[in-house]
């Protein structure tokens, strides 16, 4: 069998990356030894980084002082299973270390799922443990592994964000200012915005902030009611009732929205890192309300216990599949393989070189 091949990351120095090859772990009684397929990278996983300490994504996997392993959404194979339940050459979907294999040891094995109850992951959020088994996903469909992987753990952050500000009334706000409006995770609250907006007694503008070089590729969507660069904050209208949804990380630009929004704005919500390098420009004393951390985990939480899982899968099988169809339309997949490609594609992902319209999925380290 292959070696251990584990991607680490400088955790105060993201550019700053290394291979690691180790034994390959022998399972042990009730233990299952997984290869990692494949996987999607994403801007999301850098924001897995630029918060690995403050909400734990370090945790989950790991690694030598003052390194990281990056957590990947994606597709794994059973090569070996001491587990009764669980059989060689299943596939199960999940969160995965950006490496070629994981140890997992399962509890709570269903006909659809396993959680790892390893003993340092039992602390940590339940929705991130949990491995779906490709064969009963009521979301998994043969021959859209791709879109599963890039979009699925995007989109799941997105229904979250549009029932948590639906839940709120949008704090009252009637402006929603979605920041990095090109980023996959923001495309997806716009959509599920715009796509519920009938059903609802609320009456919001869907607002789009973007850099001039993604702002015709933004209109292009058709999600956002309009669509705004970063050169025209100044101008915005801040006599509305507002709100900011923050995917970019900017520190210098939420300052500058909340100098801008703030006689009106009724909230200010940090979701994502995609500027992560940018992020402490905002520094203490903004105008305004403090910016609260959206943790997807937390409003999921809520929901399964108010609604039931089943429930929650019900409705967000539901919008998932319409989103999917709408992504359909602009989204390229870019499949590449290996450890150079690897190295490459998170260069470009961590540098933000690379088109909006563009999916990376990459395989395949681990021989069985």
């Amino acid at each position: 069998m292959s070696e251990l091949q584990s991607f680490l990351i400088n955790r105060e120095e993201f550019a700053d990356t290394r291979w690691e090859d180790t034994e390959v772990p022998s399972p042990g009684e009730g233990q299952v030894l997984l290869a990692i397929d494949s996987f999607a990278l994403t801007a999301n996983n850098i924001t897995y980084a630029a918060f690995g300490d403050a909400l734990q994504y370090w945790a989950f996997f790991p690694a030598p002082a003052s390194r990281g392993i990056l957590p990947v959404w994606g597709f794994a194979e059973v090569v070996e299973s001491n587990c009764k339940g669980i059989e060689t050459g299943e596939r199960f979907y999940g969160f995965y270390p950006l490496a070629s294999h994981l140890l997992v040891e399962p509890a709570q094995v269903s006909a659809t799922s396993f959680t790892d109850h390893a003993e340092h992951r039992r602390p940590l959020p339940l929705i991130y443990n949990q491995y779906l088994r490709s064969s009963a996903d009521a979301l998994y469909e043969e021959g859209k592994e791709a879109l599963q992987m890039l979009l699925r753990p995007l989109f799941t952050t997105s229904f979250l964000l549009d029932d948590f500000f639906a839940d709120q009334a949008m704090f009252g706000a009637k402006n929603l200012h979605l920041t990095s409006a090109s980023s996959k995770t923001a495309i997806g609250m716009a959509f599920c915005l715009q796509n519920n907006r009938a059903n609802r007694d609320l009456d919001y503008e869907i607002i789009g902030l973007t850099s001039a070089r993604n702002q015709a590729f933004v209109e292009s969507l058709g999600c956002y009611d309009r669509v705004v660069s970063y050169d025209q904050v100044d101008a915005i209208d801040n006599t509305q009732p507002s709100a900011i949804v923050d995917f970019a990380g900017d520190g210098t630009l939420l300052r500058q929205l909340h100098s801008q929004l703030a006689p009106e704005l009724r909230y200010s919500c940090m979701v994502g890192a995609s500027h992560w390098d940018q992020r402490a420009g905002a520094g203490p004393g903004l105008d305004g309300p403090e910016p609260i951390m959206f943790f997807a985990p937390h409003q999921a939480e809520k929901r399964v216990g108010e609604w039931g899982g089943e429930e929650f899968q019900r409705r967000l099988s539901g919008q998932w599949r319409a989103f999917c169809a709408f992504a359909n339309g602009w989204m390229e997949v870019d499949e590449r393989h290996g450890r150079e490609a690897i190295e490459r594609t998170y260069a470009e992902v961590l540098g933000g070189d690379f088109s909006p319209r563009s999916g990376y999925v990459l395989s395949k380290l681990s021989c069985q």
